[in-house]
């Protein structure tokens, strides 16, 4: 049975296909385009392989229409509202597009800025369908999502902050530009924006650091961890196995690569690693 709440997200979030039709979750894609070839992200291209100049792909947030459409679906559907829940807006006007169809459309909406991107995101979406399946209301489902959020935290490892740079993504880590050559960046999202954490001279020692981080963020707490990648099967494969492992709550644990969206803007190489309580 269809839940009275629909729950709305953008394929930033990067979820699982699993949990995507388990959850009946609707996802709108933003674009991703390489000279005149436009695409919308997770039809047809991921960032596995790569392209051959990852420089030159550009990203666009998707239209106010194509949001008004999913209420529109959602409505049609039976659902008496929706849950619309997003990137940050601090990183892309996405959740702006979002609010404008909200406006017009034929059932209530509460658009919620994650602040946060990836599983990040991720992770409030499936607490706010988890709250919609249990027959919450709009504001409950809306603050399970807000609530999830605050209890998560995103780290990630970068071989480059030049793609963070020239896409204009770089917020407080531009601090860390004038090094740039001699360290391997740390970085997280915090307020919606991406900031430095540490420097690190050695790619090696940065994923020994990175994956130290979320051992000690996870703590003694019962967690779910999702290790996202770009380009980077291997690396990924091998700090969550390490992580299964080393966090001894480990509820759930989702391991995959990112899209090119965000590839676009922190190039091949990225590791992540995003670290959500359970209990909040």
């Amino acid at each position: 049975m269809r839940a009275a709440v629909a729950i709305v997200t953008d394929s930033t979030a990067y979820l699982p296909e699993d949990v995507v039709s388990a959850h009946d979750v609707t996802v709108v894609p933003l674009q991703v385009a390489v000279g005149g070839d436009v695409r919308e992200e997770g039809r047809g291209r991921t960032t596995a392989g790569g392209p051959r100049d990852w420089q030159a792909l550009t990203t666009s947030r998707p239209s106010p229409e194509r949001f008004g459409r999913a209420y529109q679906a959602a409505a049609g559907a039976g659902a008496r509202a929706v849950a619309s829940v997003h990137l940050s807006g601090e990183m892309s006007g996405t959740v702006d597009s979002a609010r404008l169809a909200a406006d017009d459309a034929p059932i209530p909406v509460r658009v919620v800025d994650s602040r946060s991107i990836g599983m990040g995101l991720g992770f409030g979406v499936m607490a706010a369908a988890e709250a919609a399946a249990s027959g919450a209301g709009l504001d409950e489902v809306a603050d399970a999502a807000t609530r999830r959020v605050r209890a998560t935290r995103s780290l990630f490892y970068v071989d480059t902050l030049e793609h963070l740079r020239r896409g204009g993504r770089i917020g407080a880590a531009a601090s860390l530009l004038g090094s740039a050559l001699m360290i391997k960046p740390l970085l997280r999202i915090t307020g919606g924006r991406i900031a430095p954490l540490e420097k690190v001279r050695t790619t090696s020692r940065a994923l020994a650091r990175l994956e130290e981080l979320a051992v000690e963020l996870a703590g003694d707490r019962e967690v779910d961890v999702a290790v996202q990648h770009v380009a980077a099967s291997s690396r990924a494969a091998a700090l969550a196995a390490r992580l299964r492992e080393r966090i001894p709550r480990l509820f759930e644990l989702y391991v995959g690569e990112a899209g090119p969206v965000v590839g676009a803007h922190v190039g091949p190489g990225m590791l992540g690693v995003v670290v959500s309580r359970r209990q909040f």
